[in-house]
């Protein structure tokens, strides 16, 4: 188990040092803004979608390597995706780090691949808004919202 802990920490590293997909889309047709007040964490998520699919996804902000490699796996999985399966993958993530029965998040991490690397979140519920952050700011983005969105 120890080993796995050990992938799950390199990859979550990886991507907090070399985030993918980050910078920002010119004309997206969705977009964004996150604040995690507690720890400072800001996340802006810009995306196009374009014959009903995920066509471009980034993601631009700063905070702690929980919430950047958060969005970089984020905007792997979704791309390509339709609208409902990307909201289908946010309640399946969150389901993963919030629900109290350990099988069915693991059941429920297990599902989005790569992103079952956010297994080990759940032992510090601190940092569960740091990777959460950039999927609640993915929907609001979706669903349009103007408002920043806030973890607290």
């Amino acid at each position: 188990m120890n080993e796995l802990r050990d992938l799950y920490q390199e990859v979550v590293l990886d991507h907090a040092r070399r985030p993918r997909n980050f910078g920002a889309i010119h004309g997206p047709s969705h977009r964004a803004a996150g604040h995690n007040p507690l720890c400072g964490d800001k996340v802006t998520v810009t995306l196009t979608i374009a014959d009903g699919r995920v066509a471009d996804v980034r993601f631009e902000g700063g905070g702690c390597a929980i919430s950047m490699a958060s969005a970089s796996l984020m905007t792997e999985a979704i791309m390509g995706k339709t609208e409902v399966e990307v909201r289908a993958m946010f309640e399946e993530f969150h389901a993963g780090l919030t629900v109290t029965d350990e099988g069915a998040a693991l059941s429920a991490l297990a599902e989005l691949d790569k992103l079952a690397v956010f297994a080990g979140v759940r032992e510090f519920p601190v940092r569960v808004k740091c990777a959460t952050l950039p999927w609640h700011t993915l929907v609001a983005a979706l669903d349009h919202v103007s408002e920043p969105v806030k973890t607290e």
